[in-house]
Formats: structure tokens, C-alpha cells, sequence
């Protein structure tokens, strides 16, 4: 892998990084996450080092900050339900910031393992690991053979298994 031109790099900072800043403060109406996500994404452009062939910096920028976007909202979502379904519980456990974390953590995983399973994989993955539907009862409620919630199965659970291998 070739070493990153900081040159490249270090012109492309001082060009965009304003820019960025600003774009991002205005979809995120915060100075911080703004700076904040602004840095994430320069850092990536270093991890990927190719600094000096990008033909189209603030569209590149921009592609990678909006994913980086992405990523904060659905963690941001998924926290929300979380405390959302900790406060519904009847008995108040407190947990320490620690488990609390390792639980986030762990939640956000799962869902970006899920993020890439299509929509019928993963909702009969859902429907049997979550629900505990049958296969049976899986297949009547999607409209689907029990071979295909058996196929589709196995799809999920390879890609799970990949993943974590990681």
C-alpha cells in the first residue's frame, strides 16, 4: 500500500476543511458533532490513503461525511430505543456507564450485521431469532416456502458468522 501524500493531504485539509465544517453544521446544527464528524472524515481520507487522486474534493468529502452522518444518527437511534426500553422496565436496575456502553456497543453491531442482509433475509432472520416464530410459522406470515425461511436462514447466519471472523 503506498504511503499517504501529506502534502496532498495537508492542502486538501486547509482547502476543505471549512467548507466541511460548515456543510456539516448546517444538516447538523451543531458546531461540535459538526467539528467532530469533520475530523472523522479527513481521518478516513487518510486511512485511505489517496489524498492526491481525488478529482472532486467536496463531493468526496461530502459522500464521506454523509455517511459518517448516517452512522451517528442510527446511533444515536438505536441508544434512543434503548433507554426508551430500559425506562418501560418496572423494576429501576441502575447500570453501571461501563455495561451501558458495552450494551450500545454490542446493539450496534447486531444492526449493522443486519444492515447487510436484504429485506427478506433479514426479516425472516428477525422473525425466528427475535420473535422465535417457527419456520412454519415464519414462512405463513412472509407468504414464502419453508425451505426459503431454511435458505434465507442460512444466508444470514453465514454472513454473521463472516463478519465476526473479523
Amino acid at each position: 500500500m503506498p504511503a499517504p501524500d501529506h502534502a496532498a493531504l495537508h492542502a486538501l485539509y486547509s482547502e476543505h476543511n471549512g467548507w466541511l465544517k460548515n456543510w456539516l453544521r448546517a444538516r447538523l446544527g451543531n458546531a461540535s458533532d459538526a467539528a467532530d464528524l469533520a475530523q472523522d472524515t479527513f481521518i478516513r481520507v487518510l486511512n485511505a490513503r489517496n489524498a492526491d487522486t481525488i478529482r472532486e474534493p467536496r463531493s468526496y468529502l461530502g459522500a464521506i461525511a454523509h455517511a459518517l452522518m448516517i452512522d451517528k444518527f442510527r446511533r444515536k437511534a438505536l441508544e434512543q430505543a434503548y433507554l426508551d426500553e430500559l425506562a418501560l422496565r418496572p423494576e429501576r436496575v441502575a447500570e453501571s456507564p461501563e455495561s451501558r456502553l458495552l450494551i450500545l456497543e454490542t446493539l450496534l453491531a447486531v444492526d449493522q450485521m443486519l444492515d447487510g442482509l436484504g429485506e427478506r433475509t433479514r426479516n425472516i432472520f428477525l422473525a425466528v431469532q427475535l420473535e422465535g416464530l417457527s419456520y412454519v410459522a415464519t414462512a405463513e406470515r412472509l407468504g414464502v416456502s419453508v425451505t426459503t425461511v431454511k435458505k434465507h436462514l442460512i444466508r444470514a447466519m453465514t454472513h454473521c458468522l463472516l463478519l465476526t471472523d473479523d
